[in-house]
């Protein structure tokens, strides 16, 4: 899909294993996945000058809250990754948010890498302020890809760490996780080739659908159960 693997596979993962499993058996295909995109984008020790606060904060927030992760309840971290994946899919179909001047910058760095490492942290998912974010600088396509590649790498990095760290990754975890790299990198080569068949706005437009319908099913679970 190019547009959220952590998104798809933990909310697609969700509705029918326990959500901290999901989050688990992402890591290794994320970190691997944003460091490929990172290193295909180019140009990062520009990226990182000029985003170096978001990252910072961001890892330092998400490695604080994979803490609690493992202490809250499936139901809750269900209801929030659904959350999390309605409000994206929002977003990106209706909503453009208002512009971010350089003047403000820093201080929109600060806001949207704390509200990235939290939602992170717990739920494995950070995509939605680091794009909304980056859709509020007016960066352009390319930049908008060195970014998030970035972003997404420096944040999968705690999130490998914290796992560890609180328990929620086990060994038997990290190794079905691994495995999970192969699958995931299939999907982008796939996901790369029906791009160019289908208008891109299109395929947008039909992946945020899907997303809606599967962040509102999560919500749906979580409030039944």
């Amino acid at each position: 899909m190019g547009i959220g693997l952590p998104i798809a596979a933990v909310g697609l993962m969700t509705q029918f294993i326990d959500p901290r499993v999901a989050m688990s058996l992402m890591v290794f295909p994320i970190l691997v996945s944003n460091s490929w995109q990172c290193y295909r984008a180019g140009g990062f020790f520009n990226t990182l000058r000029k985003y170096i606060l978001f990252a910072a904060i961001l890892s330092l927030c998400l490695i604080i809250t994979t803490y609690f992760t493992a202490q809250i309840s499936a139901d809750w971290l269900i209801a929030s990754v659904g959350m999390i994946i309605v409000i994206f899919s929002l977003t990106n179909l209706f909503y453009t948010p208002p512009r971010i001047s350089a003047r403000v910058d820093k201080l929109a760095q600060c806001v949207g890498g704390m509200l990235a490492g939290i939602m992170g942290g717990l739920t494995a998912v950070w995509s939605p302020p680091i794009a909304i974010y980056l859709i509020a600088r007016g960066v352009d396509k390319d930049d908008f890809v060195r970014a998030t590649g970035f972003l997404f790498l420096v944040g999968s990095i705690p999130l490998c760490i914290g796992f560890f760290q609180n328990g929620l990754m086990t060994e038997s975890l990290a190794v079905v996780s691994i495995g999970m790299i192969i699958p995931s990198l299939i999907g982008f080569s796939l996901g790369e080739v029906i791009r160019r068949r289908i208008k891109p706005e299109s395929f947008k437009s039909i992946v945020l659908i899907c997303f809606l319908v599967i962040g509102t099913n999560l919500i749906r679970k979580a409030f039944l159960s």
